[in-house]
């Protein structure tokens, strides 16, 4: 309590930001302390509070250990939608579905429109919590409910339309689906983009012909996103296209088809990681690494893994 203590008068006496070290005394709040910094909060400087809270969802990242819920959730009543926006993008390992009401009032009644596009994408994983039946039918109702009203908004920014329809993609009924293949058949470069990744993640290899007609587009983004989709669709007939890909002008292109390859699977996928695993740019290499240990992973002997991470081990430790 006195290390918080002393870290909320330096906040209101210095008006600058803090030192790593102080930040962690925000971790793990409970409710006593969380009262507290409430009002120290609120007193501080628009600019400062948008630094600490971008600053700790880099903690939360990089450190499992640490919890910043507890604030996140002040920041999502935050008068500034930059905080508002970070703090939902905070929240996101949080399971509690208790945020699925206020996520879904963010999303729908929000003014920022960064703050409702990033509602939509978190609302998506209570989604497929739902789908997985790790939460009670009423949540995800909720969530699902919201994202819909959201997508068939005509007057809704595209942004968030987009969002929303990725995140209900982890549904399979026919009003998803519908909302998939007019995204796919509008103008809109964006929209279609959306409707690609909505494809990939249904797990639906319906999906297949459509996915792979996007795959050499003039559009890079169109293109990274069908090689995603032709992996999480694992479609082994796409595996040439992935290889030619894995070539692409682009290098985010470059590294979704190898990744792709990974999900996929098979000998063929195997002998083009191998191949690339030998590159001479290293961020192509160490993408064509990773994707092969996926591909081990989930379609080969588990124990080649663990050999192989003994054999680094060893080269690392000598």
């Amino acid at each position: 309590m006195e290390l918080l203590d002393t870290l909320l008068n330096e906040l209101q006496e210095n008006l600058e930001m803090p030192s790593q070290a102080s930040l962690y005394h925000l971790s793990g709040l409970d409710n006593r302390d969380l009262v507290r910094v409430r009002k120290a909060w609120r007193r501080l400087p628009t600019e400062l509070r948008q630094k600490m809270m971008a600053r700790l969802v880099e903690l939360a990242e990089a450190d499992f250990e640490v919890n910043f819920d507890a604030l996140f959730r002040l920041g999502l009543e935050d008068e500034d939608p930059t905080v508002r926006t970070v703090s939902v993008e905070g929240l996101w390992e949080d399971e509690d579905v208790c945020l699925i009401p206020i996520l879904a009032a963010r999303l729908l009644e929000d003014e920022s429109l960064d703050v409702r596009a990033a509602a939509a994408i978190s609302l998506g994983r209570f989604i497929l919590m739902g789908e997985l039946k790790k939460i009670r039918p009423e949540p995800s109702t909720t969530a699902y409910e919201a994202l819909l009203t959201a997508c068939q908004d005509v007057d809704e920014h595209m942004e968030v339309r987009r969002r929303a329809l990725e995140s209900l993609a982890y549904l399979g009924n026919e009003t998803v689906a519908e909302l998939i293949r007019e995204a796919y058949e509008a103008r809109d470069v964006q929209l279609r983009v959306s409707a690609v990744f909505a494809m990939g993640r249904t797990a639906d290899t319906g999906w297949a012909n459509q996915v792979r007609q996007e795959l050499f587009r003039p559009e890079p983004e169109l293109r990274y996103e069908a090689a995603r989709a032709c992996g999480e669709l694992q479609l082994r007939d796409a595996v040439p296209e992935m290889e030619e890909l894995a070539d692409d002008a682009d290098p985010e292109v470059q590294e979704a088809a190898l990744w792709a390859l990974g999900q996929i699977g098979g000998d063929q996928a195997r002998k083009i990681l191998e191949r690339y695993c030998l590159a001479e740019d290293e961020a192509i290499q160490t993408a064509a690494e990773a994707a092969l240990d996926e591909l081990e992973f989930l379609h080969g002997d588990l124990s080649d893994v663990f050999v192989r991470l003994i054999e680094d081990q060893g080269v690392a430790s000598s």
